[in-house]
């Protein structure tokens, strides 16, 4: 069981000055990683760059603060943007500020309610479909910015923003391009370079230096913008009313399971990558006081970041301190240097974005489940296109909704029931050493895997079949780990055909979670604590006895 302690307490107990300066340096180097990151981040998705700081600020002091992992970086992510733009295109900043704290409650209810384990079980497929989906949006938010097209207003549908761009493309402004195409490459081959300092800090230095010397045609922050805030607002909570609680509760959710899922994601990646094992259930009460935290303060949804925490990891950070040490570098950031924000080229946050999506499309894994079950193929490309297409609530919802139908049709198509012979076979002599001859009224029947609903309707196809002499039945149940209420109903259902058709009930193996759902629904006492037995033979000696005494 995940304890509701944070890490920080833990760790700090055999601190030292080298772990101390090691978290320092670490720090450091992901605030100037998550500096570009948080404000192309806040730009697409629909609200202020300063948003985007605020948001890697709080809620990333919090998640280090109060967070189950020892390196978990927290702040906003790719993928909230889809949300975020959805939230503000319907309800404006007031709702998105209203979603996220309540996203945020909702986190924290999960961790208390121990569920830190439960949603870790969200399907794969989903989850890999979801993440491609929003990272093909990202990549198709940013092309109006990274060609320089004159375009007013973006659709948010999919295909309509797409049919914009096509319809916008001979406004094209070819040193946007170029600013973006530079950024891109600088990116891309810095790192063969020097793996310290960040790719994106130098691209935008140097396309930064590009625009500003040679005063291109290029829209900047500034250009759009305005100037920056370069301190913190005051905290303030939005206007409530249950008319809007009740329109964003989806939306709410949303960003709950995605924060959940994703900062639970990082903490296992860092957990292999240092030794360590997180909290679950303390990273996600902490996850939910930084959403609240964050919407306090104006910003946006945030979860742990895999990319910012592998970098912390890789800079030497072993703490929740070098997250801290994150947030208050970012700070110190937003207050000294936030005014020369406004020079940075939006096409270059664009390539940033295009890099951010390319990382999280998750192309190899995608295609490596094409080689799944076919069932799972159908709930990735459901997930994926309706994610792209359509909303990533819906997306959600119902590949959780598939995921779960498949999930029972399996249980169903690896559940069987089967007419046993007495004719001693190698898996009978385990149970009983005789070799005898199924008696004349005596029929056994087999249930295997767990008796689940769909097994129910084969479990009562297979009875109603019970030859004319048959006297005696016995269920061999020590293949059947569980039972459910269908299946329950089932056995009911058996249980008063046998009484109408004189038929003695003997029940052999029982597991424990189905002999207690037989005792709570008084079946047990019906059938009678002398009908049950341990093994089969002890079953067919007893059916024996009732034979010759009839």
């Amino acid at each position: 069981m995940s304890k509701l302690q944070p890490m920080l307490f833990t760790t700090v107990k055999n601190y030292s000055k080298k772990l101390f300066f090691s978290d320092l340096i670490a720090g450091i180097i992901v605030s100037i990683i998550a500096l570009p990151l948080s404000i192309a981040l806040a730009i697409s998705s629909g609200v202020s760059p300063e948003q985007g700081l605020y948001t890697a600020i709080i809620a990333g002091f919090v998640i280090s603060f109060l967070g189950g992992s020892r390196v978990q970086i927290g702040g906003p992510t790719g993928a909230f943007m889809l949300i975020v733009f959805g939230i503000v295109a319907e309800f404006g900043i007031n709702g998105l500020i209203t979603a996220t704290i309540m996203g945020g409650i909702i986190l924290m209810l999960f961790g208390l309610c121990k569920l830190g384990s439960i949603i870790k079980f969200i399907p794969y497929p989903i989850t890999t479909g979801f993440t491609s989906g929003i990272a093909i949006t990202i990549f198709s938010s940013q092309i109006k910015d990274l060609f320089g097209l004159n375009i007013s207003e973006v659709p948010v549908e999919f295909i309509g923003k797409w049919k914009t761009y096509f319809l916008a493309f001979n406004t094209i402004n070819y040193e946007a391009v170029l600013i973006g195409v530079v950024a891109l490459i600088i990116i891309i081959i810095w790192p063969k370079v020097n793996r310290k300092i960040p790719g994106t800090l130098i691209a935008i230095i140097i396309t930064t230096l590009i625009v500003s010397i040679f005063s291109l045609d290029v829209d900047t922050i500034g250009s759009k913008f305005g100037n920056l805030s370069s301190s913190l607002p005051k905290p303030k909570l939005p206007s409530f009313s249950f008319a809007t609680i009740r329109m964003l509760i989806g939306p709410a959710f949303t960003i709950a399971i995605l924060g959940g899922v994703e900062s639970l994601l990082s903490a296992v990646v860092s957990d292999g990558m240092i030794g360590s094992k997180h909290r679950s259930n303390m990273e996600l009460v902490a996850q939910g006081a930084a959403n609240v935290a964050s919407g306090v303060f104006g910003g946006i949804p945030a979860t742990g970041a895999i990319a910012r925490t592998v970098s912390n990891i890789n800079s030497g950070g072993r703490t929740p301190v070098s997250g801290i040490v994150h947030a208050l570098s970012l700070l110190v950031i937003l207050v000294t240097l936030m005014p020369l924000a406004k020079l940075i080229p939006l096409a270059t946050l664009a390539s940033v974005l295009v890099v951010v999506a390319y990382n999280m499309s998750s192309w190899r894994e995608f295609k490596e489940l094409f080689k799944a079950p076919k069932s799972d193929v159908f709930v990735l490309l459901i997930t994926f296109t309706i994610t792209v297409l359509i909303d990533l609530v819906v997306a959600i919802e119902l590949g959780m909704v598939l995921a779960a139908i498949l999930f029972m049709k399996r249980m169903s198509d690896v559940s069987y029931i089967k007419e046993k012979s007495l004719d001693a076979t190698e898996d009978d002599q385990k149970d009983v050493e005789t070799h005898i001859n199924a008696p004349k009224g005596v029929q056994i029947y087999e249930i295997n895997g767990p008796f689940f609903f769909g097994a129910a309707d084969k479990f009562m196809e297979t009875i109603y079949n019970v030859s004319k002499p048959t006297k005696i039945i016995i269920i061999r149940m020590r293949y059947v780990p569980a039972m459910d209420a269908t299946a329950l109903i089932a056995f009911k259902r058996f249980i008063k055909m046998c009484r109408g058709r004189n038929l003695t009930i003997l029940i052999s193996g029982i597991n424990e979670q189905p002999l207690t759902v037989l005792r709570k629904a008084n079946l047990y006492e019906e059938i009678g604590c002398e009908h049950f037995f341990i093994s089969i033979g002890e079953a067919i000696c007893e059916a024996c006895q009732l034979l010759e005494d009839k």
